[in-house]
């Protein structure tokens, strides 16, 4: 595993988990932040992304995420560090939710980021929802980002991959004007449609299709064109197969299956939610937001929706962010001694 590590070991630790289609590069300005205030911070390339190796894109049963989760325990087990706190962005979220579900011995809080953890399934999701979409002309990006095509579709758009990655991180931004979130009634076609086409395409469209039309006027501030490079040459190197099996792994009904067997299981450890206000990815599934705050999480110590910031939090508002997790881990600082 690649790593960017920052603060003295013996410190209390932090293990910051990336998202799609991102690296450990996305904590960039968070890690100095939080090493100053006197954690150790460890923010790996995950299982499929980056400088990591070792793993086989043909072989998606690894990327399931109770094996996800067995990475990031045998990374502090590997540097001889007892427990840390979790923190998790977009599909880093689910990831984070998981290491502290399953192993409350090991992850002393949860943060989750941007996808809100509604709990583990209890049942696979009724297949009919992808006719339903289709007869409205979309399709759910999960289920495209499971599809074969998917890797070769944004790896070799007609734009580039550096204009394709560009139009994609500024159209979940709270740069684009119509990422206006919401909550929607229910999981259904109907309310499913009233997502941003980024994350219910249009039927016909591709992914890089789909972003194509809005590329920014100028580089963000907190995505400089330098910034951007990175991203670009880490996927033109390594393609996004490795993330995207990700997506098989939660959208097949076998690979999920030992999830469904941790149904009605909850955290217990002290956890806070983060997300950008301008971030649909809080409602993207109906009733998540509302379960986590109610029932997913049983210690949840604060949730917050932060101004001037869309799908991107960290990177968007990173000083706000760390803020955030230094205020959360001072709060709850007698809540996660050991007893």
């Amino acid at each position: 595993m690649h790593v960017l590590e920052a603060g003295k070991p013996g410190q209390p630790c932090v293990l910051l988990l990336h998202g799609f289609p991102e690296l450990a590069y996305s904590w960039r300005r968070v890690i100095p932040a939080l090493a100053d205030a006197g954690y150790h911070v460890l923010a790996p390339d995950l299982r499929g992304y980056g400088r990591t190796t070792g793993w086989d894109e043909s072989d998606v049963a690894s990327f399931r995420m109770l094996d996800l989760v067995q990475d990031c325990v045998a990374l502090l087990s590997r540097l001889h560090i007892k427990d840390s706190h979790v923190v998790g962005h977009d599909f880093g979220s689910p990831l984070a939710a998981y290491c502290a579900l399953t192993r409350p011995d090991v992850f002393r809080s949860v943060v989750l980021m941007s996808a809100p953890f509604g709990g583990p399934p209890a049942r696979p999701t009724d297949p009919r929802i992808h006719d339903q979409l289709a007869a409205l002309g979309r399709k759910h990006y999960q289920w495209y980002y499971s599809t074969p095509e998917a890797d070769a579709d944004m790896r070799r758009c007609p734009q580039g991959l550096a204009a394709f990655l560009r139009a994609y991180y500024h159209m979940k931004s709270a740069d684009w004007p119509d990422n206006k979130p919401y909550p929607l009634a229910s999981w259904s076609a109907a309310e499913l449609a009233k997502l941003p086409t980024y994350y219910v395409m249009r039927l016909g469209e591709n992914m890089a299709q789909t972003v194509a039309p809005h590329p920014p006027a100028r580089a963000a501030a907190w995505l400089t064109d330098e910034e951007l490079s990175v991203y670009a040459d880490a996927f033109g190197t390594n393609g996004f197969q490795g993330g995207l099996n990700w997506y098989r792994c939660t959208t097949s009904a076998e690979h999920s299956a030992p999830l469904r067997a941790l149904a009605g299981r909850t955290i217990d450890v002290p956890s806070m939610y983060i997300a950008g206000a301008s971030d649909w990815g809080i409602y993207q599934k109906p009733g998540d937001f509302e379960r986590m705050q109610s029932a997913a999480c049983t210690r949840m110590l604060g949730c917050h929706l932060v101004p001037g910031a869309g799908h991107w939090v960290q990177q968007e508002q990173s000083a706000r962010t760390s803020e955030l997790l230094l205020e959360f881990w001072g709060q709850g600082r007698n809540s996660f001694s050991r007893t």
